[in-house]
């Protein structure tokens, strides 16, 4: 609760980070983070400008964290698989950050870093740093988009699975579609994504392989899409 009298309380940009990663981004409001500092919303505007300032302070704070491994033996499709599982996994420990990246990206020095990092591992595999940049944005589009959907089928995982369960006993009934479904293999989640994302990363290396000009990347993506 703020403090309706006396010397109003101090507060630094580093209690800001500390409540909004508590809170969460996902939960991340001004009056949330005023509350718990006992302060007035009004006071946070002396070190964030607005809603997008706060969630730049605090996203940055976690993109900061990350530190995506490396192998340096590793060719491009390899290399771009597990930097978007460890992707992945990072953004699933802190929900909202995939909504953050979505809106913007990069927003701030942490974004820039990772931006950078991922275009510097590519040019050490023959890749200029413009495609770098490029090729890099486009499997972290896949994988952020995946990811959002898994982190809300976690907030509704209880009544999900009991709406899986009716899809599941509807498949299986249907004429159409219960014996083919039948003999659907079961994967993990962690299987599935492993298995669509390197898919998808072997089908962007094959349209920008390394050495190649992004001028002629750009042409060969217009043909593919349409259809030359």
């Amino acid at each position: 609760m703020a403090r309706t009298g006396g010397r109003p309380r101090q507060i630094e940009p580093a209690d800001i980070v500390r409540v909004g990663r508590e809170l969460g981004l996902r939960n991340l409001s001004l009056n949330a983070v005023a509350a718990r500092l006992g302060v007035s919303s009004a006071a946070l505007y002396r070190h964030v400008d607005g809603r997008w300032g706060l969630e730049r302070l605090v996203g940055e704070s976690l993109l900061a964290e990350l530190d995506l491994r490396d192998d340096p033996s590793d060719g491009p499709v390899p290399h771009l698989l597990s930097i978007a599982l460890q992707l992945r996994a990072f953004m699933l420990r802190h929900p909202g950050l995939t909504g953050y990246v979505q809106t913007l990206f990069p927003r701030g020095e942490g974004g820039r870093r990772l931006l950078a990092t991922a275009a510097e591992s590519l040019t050490l595999r023959g890749y200029s740093t413009e495609a770098g940049i490029v090729l890099s944005a486009a499997v972290a589009s896949v994988v952020i988009g995946y990811t959002a959907t898994e982190e809300t089928q976690r907030e509704r995982a209880e009544e999900l699975d009991a709406q899986r369960r009716g899809v599941e006993q509807a498949l299986l009934a249907d004429a159409r579609l219960g014996a083919a479904h039948r003999a659907l293999p079961t994967i993990t989640p962690d299987e599935y994504v492993r298995m669509w994302l390197g898919a998808a990363i072997r089908g962007f290396v094959k349209a920008a392989p390394p050495g190649r000009p992004l001028h002629e990347i750009r042409a060969a993506l217009l043909a593919a899409g349409e259809g030359q």
